[in-house]
């Protein structure tokens, strides 16, 4: 289990689903009643759905879920059965005829580690959405951490567990910046100058340097596809889009930081910001940012150890 932090923002809910016989899964962030959100792309080969929509310049201002989800392209149907059940609950933007679900997310690439056909599908969308509550935060290989994977130049024998972490921080004028992210890259995974998973040597003590590995020419290009991390930032402040890409843009320090390479050409590397609205206290872009790359620092660093 994680902090029970991340529930202080009062309007979040998190459910997961686990397949652990088909190394796959979903995790999902729920907004009953929306949510500002912009998201920052960096990674060359993602997987995503309605980002375009959180551009700052476009009409709707809020989602109501964002979905991390394994499955490569195929996940992007859990998005589908999330937006069933939020249907079905009424919530979503109201357009006068219906009321449409705003989901977004991101997915990444976990079928080389289990069952290549067992994919998060609608079903296991939905079910992750109808079990999302404000009690447990489960991290390592669970939810779209399941069959997540680090460290994979030579290849997924010397590749390392990934998973999904989860971290809050709490400060003392109310405001919470949290961050769920489910790890999967190609490189390693680093904290300070130490590697603390990643590319294994044969005989499986120790870490081999990814950038070294890269420099002197080796490439496993049958492997390079089978990856990204992708990440959230919740936060209970009150921001426009353009303030939540921001903090996004700032937040992938934290990656270039703990991810020996980051955003590489076989990485679909992304992080979303929700911001909630429920404190309204004067913006301060330098210190949400700061805390944002924080918390996403130590979320990875849990998803690997946990």
């Amino acid at each position: 289990m994680s902090t029970p932090d991340l529930f202080r923002i009062k309007d979040l809910r998190l459910g997961q689903v686990t397949d652990s016989v088909g190394k796959t899964g979903c995790t999902v962030l729920l907004f009953p009643a929306g949510a500002v959100a912009s998201v920052d792309v960096r990674g060359s080969a993602p997987g995503t759905r309605e980002t375009d929509l959180l551009r700052p310049e476009n009409l709707v201002e809020q989602v109501h879920a964002i979905v991390l989800s394994g499955g490569s392209a195929f996940g992007l149907a859990s998005m589908d059965g999330v937006g069933r059940y939020l249907e079905e609950q009424e919530i979503g933007f109201r357009t006068g005829e219906a009321i449409v679900p705003i989901v977004t997310g991101a997915v990444l690439y976990d079928l080389a580690v289990g069952d290549a056909q067992a994919r998060p599908d609608a079903a296991i969308g939905y079910a992750a959405a109808e079990g999302a509550n404000r009690k447990i935060v489960e991290e390592g290989a669970v939810g779209a951490g399941t069959g997540a994977s680090v460290g994979k130049l030579r290849g997924m024998e010397f590749a390392s567990p990934g998973g999904l972490g989860v971290f809050a921080l709490v400060f003392e004028n109310g405001i919470v910046v949290s961050a769920v992210v489910a790890v999967n890259a190609l490189g390693n995974i680093l904290d300070g100058t130490e590697i603390v998973a990643g590319i294994r040597h044969a005989g499986g003590d120790g870490f081999i340097d990814a950038r070294h590995l890269l420099l002197s020419g080796h490439r496993r290009d049958v492997f390079e596809r089978t990856n990204t991390t992708i990440g959230a930032i919740v936060t209970n402040a009150t921001l426009t889009k353009a303030q939540c890409l921001k903090i996004a843009q700032m937040t992938h320090d934290a990656y270039a930081r703990r991810i020996d390479p980051a955003h590489t050409l076989f990485d679909g590397d992304a992080i979303f910001v929700a911001a909630t609205g429920e404190v309204d206290a004067p913006v301060d872009l330098m210190f949400l940012g700061t805390a944002a790359c924080e918390a996403m620092e130590t979320a990875i660093l849990r998803a690997v150890r946990t």
